[in-house]
């Protein structure tokens, strides 16, 4: 966590390395076995996907509220207060969060390239965190549209990333447009097509085989002729409805005969196939093609003309189809170059997060202050409205909750090599008065900087999921009261008897000496034959 975090190193089980200090990425090649880490597990991939980012936080923090618990369980105090405590805890942390946050302007890039570089701060790619940041905001920019009102930015299926090992880092780029791993099914085709009419398909360009067993009866020579002709018919006209429209550019999701290129190649047309149904749909949103399943009912609605070049290009070995200059493209490319595959890896998970916190940020311009500043302040009002407002034996609880807060400056502090006890006492005795509340640590040399100085923001809606997840599975862990396992009896007997035997080195010794014992014994029996045999012959 911070701009000094540590990375770590995983194995996975094909032998391959990650290094990152992606909480998620980190989870994810984790093989546990224990119920409550997989939960553990199950919330760093829930934040991911919901929000994109803060799943080092979301995780941290589960795991202080429930150690803050433990000391309350020991002492005999019953879970059901423990809960009820954690949630009126959420409920006064989320208002305080809605207090603390400041409105952003969603249509000022420059002003979102500030908070998107806090977030780049911590991770891999800081170094270039200019770079990414614009790159990332390009991006959301492009996929962004409006739908019945609403905005709506699908960067999951519109902005695909797509990694060439080799050139570097400041070779990446955000096409407007969209780039697919295709060479073209003819070498004679045209590789490059300025404003070319793009054809979609869902179908195969080849003659259908009977989709159950299909028998032909064949009498005269001729039969097969008419047979083969058939096919030919077929194909040709299919490739006709197509070549009706004038297509500079068909595509399909299935395969192409060699008699449907021959057909095409004629008349000048650039063929591909096989292309996946996610390629096909951004093609499709960048080119303006509707996608179609019968070549028979094509209309010229359904022919795309939006895109203003196709070409082909060859990076390193492999051939890629680009379509680009496009008019009003609502789908993009992000084209990642980078030394190794591990390094592309880590950009593109880094690139993920930015381009989350971006779409975050458009659709709730609103921002809390970062640097652990808004944990501090939960902690103090916290506690504060535990000692005023709460009564009894609840404000045990509810005050751990306070204190577990402090768990993400502490960590900051820690990972900066200072002091931690100072700072943080200083990080507290800042936030008693309100004028302190935007007060947080930097990550680079632990010293208490404002953070509406320092820039370093967060989205609200980051932090209010990150808080409601984290408090919500810690309160779900602590009303477990037993665990009830579904695994078989034999199972569970066959592997007991096995770690029995794992576990006793003694009983192996003794089968050991066993079959030593009986091996002598045989030899001894020999040896006597063979005496006898000798005292015999020389008799």
């Amino acid at each position: 966590m911070g701009p000094r975090s540590m990375l770590k190193m995983l194995l996975d089980p094909m032998g391959g390395i990650v290094l990152t200090n992606d909480g998620n990425a980190i989870l994810r090649e984790i093989e546990v076995t224990h119920p409550a880490a997989k939960s553990m597990i199950e919330i760093s991939r829930a934040q991911d996907e919901e929000v994109g980012d803060g799943t080092k936080s979301v995780v941290i923090l589960a795991g202080e509220f429930l150690q803050a618990a433990e000391l309350f369980i020991e002492k005999d105090i019953h879970p059901t207060v423990i809960v009820n405590a954690y949630f009126q805890g959420l409920e006064k942390a989320l208002k305080i969060v809605n207090e603390m946050s400041i409105d952003v302007k969603a249509d000022d890039d420059k002003e979102i390239e500030k908070i998107l570089k806090s977030t780049v701060a911590t991770k891999f790619v800081s170094k270039w965190g200019d770079f990414v940041c614009k790159m990332a905001i390009q991006a959301v920019r492009k996929v962004a549209t409006l739908k019945n009102g609403h905005q709506e930015i699908d960067t999951k299926r519109y902005a695909k990333v797509e990694k060439i090992p080799g050139g570097t880092i400041e070779e990446c780029t955000v096409l407007d447009g969209v780039m697919v791993n295709k060479d073209l099914t003819h070498p004679q085709m045209r590789k490059r097509i300025e404003n070319p009419r793009i054809i979609l398909l869902d179908c195969p360009l080849e003659y259908k085989k009977g989709e159950s067993q299909t028998n032909m009866e064949l009498t005269k020579e001729e039969d097969f002729k008419k047979a083969l002709q058939n096919e030919e018919d077929e194909v040709r006209k299919v490739c006709n409805a197509i070549l009706a429209f004038k297509p500079d550019v068909v595509i399909t999701e299935k395969g192409v005969s060699d008699l449907a290129q021959h057909f095409f190649l004629k008349k000048n047309v650039t063929v591909l196939r096989r292309l996946r149904k996610t390629d096909n749909n951004r093609i499709a949103r960048v080119s303006g093609a509707t996608i179609v399943n019968r070549p028979e009912e094509l209309q010229e609605s359904d022919v795309g003309t939006n895109c203003g070049l196709y070409e082909l290009r060859k990076i390193g070995d492999e051939f890629f189809s680009y379509f680009v200059k496009c008019k009003d493209a609502k789908a993009c490319t992000i084209l990642l170059r980078g030394a190794t595959k591990d390094v592309l890896n880590e950009i593109e998970r880094n690139l993920q997060d930015a381009i989350s916190v971006a779409r975050n940020i458009i659709l709730n311009p609103r921002l809390v202050p970062g640097g652990g500043a808004l944990e501090m302040e939960l902690s103090c009002r916290l506690m504060d409205y535990a000692t005023k407002e709460i009564k009894g034996t609840m404000q045990w609880p509810f005050k751990a909750l306070a204190s577990a807060f402090e768990v993400i400056p502490r960590t900051l502090a820690q990972n900066s090599g200072t002091d931690v006890v100072k700072r943080l006492t200083e990080l507290r005795e800042k936030h008693s008065t309100s004028a302190g509340a935007f007060i947080g640590i930097d990550g680079n040399d632990g010293k208490l900087v404002d953070m509406k100085v320092a820039n370093i923001y967060d989205p609200t809606a980051v932090k209010i999921q990150t808080i409601k997840t984290a408090i919500e599975v810690s309160v779900m862990l602590l009303r477990i009261d037993d665990i009830v396992s579904g695994i078989k009896k034999e199972k569970k007997e066959k592997s007991k008897s096995q770690m029995q035997g794992a576990e006793n080195p003694e009983g192996e010794t003794v089968l050991i000496y066993c079959i030593n014992l009986y091996i002598v014994r045989r030899c001894q029996r020999w040896i006597i034959k063979i005496i006898h045999i000798i005292l015999n012959s020389t008799n």
